[in-house]
Parts: C-alpha cells; sequence; structure tokens
C-alpha cells in the first residue's frame, strides 16, 4: 500500500500518494489540470506540450505538474495568475503551427487540443507566421499521418514503443522543423509498422487516423451493387459510446437496427464467420497436436499480430495456422455458398466488413486472400467511421428500435463467436470445439475460466481423454514477443497459443471509439483503468445468454458443411476459408524502397 503525504492545493490540505505526479494527484483531489501529451497509466517522462504548468511555492519557475512528483508538505496553486497566463500562451503557441481545417477535420468532436484551448481561453490566431513543411502519408491502407496537426506530445511514440513494442515512430529533424515519424520520414509502407492503431487511439489531434473508406462504400452504392454488411463482435460493445452511450452498453440491436436504415442489401452479425473459424481452427489443431508437428500452434486471426510475425518472425510462420480470419472468411462464403444458393451474380456483390481495427483494411488488401480473382472483402469500415455513417444518415441513434441482424443461409449464430472480440475469446471457444471432437462429449462447464480477464499473458491446461493440452493467451505485441522468443529458443512448453494485437483484444482495436476522459464527464473519473472491461464484460454477457453456445452446434454452419463444404479441412474449405503467408518484403507489392509520402 502506497505511503500516504499531505499536499497543499490553493492553501487546502489533501492526502495523497507518494510517488504520483502533481497532475495525477491533482486529479484524485477534484482539479483537472490541462494537459496534452499525458494519457493512461504512462509516466509523462517527455514533459513536452508545457500545458499542465502550475505554481510550486519555493521553485524559481513553473513547473510540468505531469513530471513532478508530490512529496510532503508541497503547495501547489493552479489558479496563480502567471501559471493561468503560461498555460494560455503554450496551447496558442501549439495552434500557431497548425493547420486549420476543424469543420474538414475527421477528428472534429474529439480533438483534444480544441478542449484544452477552451480550457485555457486560448486566442486563435494570437502568434501568427511560417508553419512546419507538412507531410501527409495516405500510402498505407489502415493508417494517415498528416503533421500539420501534430503538436509533437510523443503519445503515439510511447504508445508504439511500450504498448507494442515496436517503436516505429520517433522525433524527426530539429527546432522549427520538428516532426514525428518514421525514420527518416518516411512511409508506413517502408518501415516494419503492423498497422495495428493503437497511434490514432492517442493521438490529440487529426494528425494520425484510420484510412477513410466511406468513399469506397458510397461508389458502391453509386454502381448499385448488391451491398452486404457483416460486424464484427467487439463492435457491439463500443458503437453506443459514438452517440453517448455508457462504456459497457451491449448496442446489438440498435447496431442491427441502424444497419437495417443504411440502406444494405444484407446485414449480418460476424460471429457466423467467428463460428466457422472455429471449426476449422479447432479441426486443424487437433491434426497438428496428433503429429506433433509443428508446436505449438499460433491462431490467426489478428492480421495486425499477422503482420507483426511476418515482419519480425518470419522463421516461425510455419507454427501459424492456416485459417482465414472471420472476416475474410465471411466475404469468401457470401461470394461463394450465399451467392450461388441465392443465385446472385458474385462480380455484383460488394462486402462490407465494419470492424474494430485498422490493421483489417490492410488484410483486405492481401493477394493471398483472392479467392477466383475475386476480394474476399470489398470495404472495411472502424467502428469510428460506421459512427460517422450513422451521423452523415441523419439516423437518431437513441430512437433506433431494437432489431436483429439478418438470418438468411449464414444468420445463426454462438455465444463461443461473441467473445471473439477479447483476449483470450478465441482460445476459449476453440477448446469447446475441440473437446467434443476429440471426446464426442460437450465440456461442461462451457465456460473456461482460465482464459478470461486481461492480463498480457495468460495460461492453462486442460485435460482432454486424458491428454494434457497447455495452452497460453497473450495481446499486445510486447507479450507476443516472450512467448516467440520462447518457441524461437526451444523453451516453449504451449501446445496452442492465441494471440491478439492489441491491448486486451479487439474490444481495444485500433479503431474503436476513443476514450478521451476530457470528453467522457460521466464516466468514472478512472475509466482508462476500465473501460476494456467494461467492454469485454459486454461480450461475456451476451455469450451467457446465447442459447447455443458452441460453435460446431451453430445450426447454419452444419448446414454450410452439409451442403456445401462437406467437411471440416475439405479441399473446398481450403481454397475458400485457408491461406498462407510471407515475410513482408512482400506486404506492398506495388510499393518500392523509393516512395516517399507527400511534403508540402
Amino acid at each position: 500500500m502506497a505511503k500516504k503525504v499531505t499536499i497543499y492545493i490553493e492553501n487546502r490540505p489533501y492526502l495523497v500518494d507518494e510517488g504520483l505526479s502533481i497532475l495525477e494527484a491533482a486529479k484524485t483531489c477534484g482539479f483537472n489540470i490541462p494537459n496534452l501529451c499525458h494519457w493512461r497509466d504512462h509516466k509523462c517522462s517527455l514533459a513536452s506540450c508545457r500545458v499542465c504548468l502550475v505554481h510550486v511555492e519555493g521553485e524559481r519557475r513553473l513547473v510540468p505538474s505531469c513530471a513532478y512528483p508530490v512529496r510532503d508538505g508541497l503547495k501547489i496553486s493552479i489558479n496563480d495568475p502567471a501559471a493561468v497566463s503560461a498555460r494560455r500562451t503554450s496551447v496558442e503557441l501549439l495552434l500557431s503551427n497548425h493547420y486549420y481545417n476543424c469543420q474538414a477535420c475527421r477528428k472534429n468532436g474529439h480533438c483534444e487540443l480544441l478542449e484544452v484551448a477552451r480550457e485555457v481561453g486560448a486566442r486563435p490566431e494570437r502568434y501568427v507566421g511560417h508553419k512546419t513543411e507538412t507531410t501527409i502519408d495516405e500510402i498505407a491502407p489502415g493508417i494517415v499521418r498528416d503533421t500539420s496537426k501534430c503538436i509533437l506530445c510523443g503519445k503515439c511514440i510511447e504508445a508504439c514503443k511500450d504498448t507494442q513494442g515496436i517503436g516505429i515512430l520517433g522525433f524527426e529533424k530539429r527546432g522549427f522543423n520538428t516532426i514525428v515519424g518514421p525514420s527518416e520520414n518516411r512511409s508506413f509502407v517502408n518501415v516494419p509498422c503492423i498497422q495495428c492503431g493503437q497511434c490514432t487511439l492517442v493521438c490529440p489531434t487529426g494528425a494520425l487516423m484510420e484510412h477513410n473508406d466511406i468513399p469506397r462504400l458510397d461508389l458502391a452504392f453509386q454502381n448499385k451493387k448488391k451491398i452486404i454488411a457483416f460486424v464484427a463482435p467487439a463492435v457491439r460493445a463500443a458503437i453506443g459510446e459514438e452517440f453517448g452511450e455508457k462504456i459497457g452498453t451491449n448496442s446489438t440491436k440498435k447496431l442491427a437496427a441502424a444497419l437495417h436504415r443504411l440502406g444494405f442489401y444484407r446485414a449480418f452479425d460476424m460471429n457466423f464467420a467467428a463460428d466457422l473459424t472455429i471449426v476449422e481452427e479447432a479441426t486443424e489443431f487437433i491434426k497438428r497436436f496428433s503429429s506433433h508437428s509443428p508446436s505449438p500452434m499460433l491462431t490467426s486471426c489478428s492480421p495486425g499480430w499477422i503482420n507483426y510475425i511476418e515482419y519480425y518472425y518470419p522463421d516461425l510462420i510455419p507454427h501459424l495456422s492456416t485459417c482465414k480470419s472471420p472476416q475474410q472468411m465471411m466475404g469468401a462464403i457470401i461470394k461463394s455458398y450465399y451467392a450461388e444458393k441465392n443465385n446472385i451474380d458474385k462480380s455484383s456483390i460488394c462486402t462490407v466488413s465494419i470492424v474494430p481495427c485498422t490493421a483489417k483494411k490492410y488484410e483486405r488488401s492481401r493477394p493471398q486472400l483472392k479467392v477466383n480473382n475475386l476480394d474476399d472483402v470489398d470495404v472495411v469500415l472502424t467502428t469510428r467511421e460506421l459512427g460517422q455513417l450513422i451521423r452523415r444518415s441523419g439516423i437518431i441513434w437513441n430512437k433506433l428500435p431494437d432489431e436483429e441482424f439478418d438470418h438468411d443461409l449464414i444468420g445463426e449464430n454462438t455465444g463461443a463467436g461473441v467473445i471473439f472480440g477479447v483476449t483470450g475469446g478465441v482460445m476459449e471457444a476453440a477448446l469447446r470445439t475441440a473437446y467434443h471432437i476429440l471426446t464426442n462429449e460437450e465440456m461442461e462447464p462451457v465456460s473456461f475460466t482460465p482464459c478470461r480477464g486481461l492480463d498480457g499473458i495468460k495460461e492453462a491446461s486442460i485435460s482432454i481423454s486424458g491428454t494434457t493440452v497447455n495452452i497460453a493467451i497473450c495481446s499486445g505485441m510486447s507479450n507476443a514477443k516472450v512467448i516467440l522468443d520462447q518457441i524461437r529458443q526451444g523453451t516453449c512448453k504451449y501446445d496452442f497459443v492465441e494471440v491478439m494485437g492489441c491491448p486486451g483484444g479487439c474490444i481495444n482495436g485500433g479503431g474503436q471509439p476513443y476514450v478521451f476522459p476530457v470528453f467522457l464527464p460521466n464516466e468514472d473519473p478512472d475509466i482508462w483503468y476500465t473501460y476494456k472491461a467494461k467492454r469485454a464484460q459486454v461480450l461475456y454477457d451476451e455469450d451467457k445468454n446465447k442459447p447455443i453456445r458452441r460453435s460446431h452446434l451453430n445450426p447454419d454452419i452444419k448446414k454450410l458443411y452439409n451442403e456445401y463444404l462437406m467437411s471440416a479441412g475439405s479441399p473446398l474449405a481450403e481454397k475458400l476459408l485457408h491461406t498462407s503467408y510471407n515475410s513482408h518484403r512482400e506486404m506492398y507489392p506495388d510499393v518500392t524502397d523509393d516512395t516517399k509520402p507527400v511534403t508540402k
């Protein structure tokens, strides 16, 4: 338990934990000091924005509250006139080098810079002069970088380095010419960026955003395509936040209603494809486990994770499951089985995947995922983009009725499918089905709780027909690295490993709604530390309430195999539902080392 110290804010005493910064301690006392470079549980080592300056008795200068530790007897003034003026000036200087196109900026309404400017009373265009040269990188399919909106806070650098253990972003150049970007200001396509989008979740402005694919959807509507949308499990746990719902609200039925009103030909739940993935993946695991080659098998549902292993551990690619992700399986089945059963010309279909992930935008373009020269998926929208599309369409979220997703050949889904959206969910769902395949019985209890929780690495064992299966679950690439290094060294004890690219899984994907406390006045002050658990609980509750909770018992999955695929791992299943991987020198075949982002 942390030692307590007494500090004074505006001459009133407060008891706080020793070791906190002034900014953190003030928050526990009910004070919000404006800031732009401090985030979540990361200590602010840069103190770069100078927006959180306060007066401390005994100090000759104002101090950055984010980097100044409290001590017993410390006397602080947030309202000191010099501190108030300095904070305002700091923001005005940031605004002086910021490109103003707020109405067109997709971060409008979630821009921390504008919110802090309002708080401190910053005067627009107080300082007018030359602006730093701008770099715009729109080459990668997942993430766009626009340095004209960057305030050099360094949050993206810390997210990439600490959250994912990668570190492809840094400060480039010096002085007034400083920008944030990959080394030598290269494009994201020419560095080992996995397109996970964790940097977009912390960027306070529109400097880092997902690539906007709404125009691709608009073109499909214009061309009179049969547009079929399908929604990933984690979207239902977060889309309501785009419209003021509390974090942890299940929006499944309003989500279905919104999609019906957006004009899609069909709107399906991607949980169906998650169930399909489980049947294929569990079957593949049993074959590999029985032959002891190669071990452990690694899951393949997360495209950010696939990018990571192809970049950094290509020698371990043989350990990957060959199963496509649910997104790609859904598209492949719609453009084969569904189209044939409904006498629809496959080329007339436009498949739209709605996901919590920015890396899915790259995944859809992988050449290995074409079937008969057709892309499985044509358009990928993030949860945030869906929110934008709903608002643009004039739909009033809280007026939507509760509706069900469409049920037409591929509509049924189970509780096993819905938990795909949280770390451990793929493993738990796979064990439910693998147990049945091996024993011809059902695993009881159906919930395998050792898979649950948000720890970066989890491990467990399960006995199936007298055989012990050792499993591990990890999320976030800094945690995946631990297990991958064990595999390389020959010390890995696991038989089956689930890996998700984003910490906590898809509930915390790079395309999910922003969690900025300044815009969430009705949430708990510590929401940064609890939002992943709240979103995860939505999925576990839906699983618990589903009448069917095992993928292999999904009646539409059974019908698919009986009438079309014949069996898991069949030649047709291999063609439609499985893929291959490669070193990432081939990730962007049309890009060379000379490909540069635009500067102006």
